[in-house]
């Protein structure tokens, strides 16, 4: 498995030259995970990842075709999110605020790593993840951290800025 620091080694400069700056433009529903969970994130063309949460952690729903959920720290999460409606059994939907610089991969783009058509890296909780051609590398303005979001959902829920 290819390591978070490696990935921000070789994609951050690919990021910032030659990545675009996008919004979400959909609303997530979310509420307080229950720590010590596991959440097996699941998009259009399978299993992403997985992710235990922690106390504080807050479980997100998009609104997709999959409605894949994940985990995101109480402190990422009150950055890139503001309450619209409070709903029931504690969720309530949240409105998107901010930008992530992304950037589509191609093949091309793993060959670096000797691979072809999917290319598995650790996620920024430490766990593995996936990119196939096609899907998104991101990252937030700190360009502390980069992860996957897949073609089909990046297409369903963001726009550029």
């Amino acid at each position: 498995m290819i390591s978070q620091k490696e990935i921000l080694s070789h994609f951050l400069p690919i990021l910032e030259k030659n990545g675009e700056h996008f919004k979400k433009f959909t609303l997530v529903r979310a509420k307080k995970a229950e720590p010590g969970t596991w959440i097996i994130t699941k998009t259009s063309d399978g299993v992403e990842t997985k992710n235990q949460a922690k106390q504080g952690d807050m479980l997100v729903e998009n609104q997709t075709s999959s409605f894949e959920q994940y985990l995101v720290k109480q402190e990422t999460f009150s950055k890139k999110y503001e309450i619209e409606q409070s709903l029931e059994r504690g969720w309530a939907t949240y409105r998107p605020i901010g930008e992530i610089l992304a950037y589509r991969v191609s093949n091309v783009d793993f060959e670096f790593f000797g691979v072809v058509d999917l290319l598995e890296f650790e996620a920024p909780w430490g766990e593995t993840t996936v990119v196939k051609p096609g899907d998104y590398l991101v990252t937030s303005p700190e360009k502390n951290e980069i992860y996957r979001i897949a073609q089909k959902e990046f297409g369903e829920t963001y726009k550029k800025a």
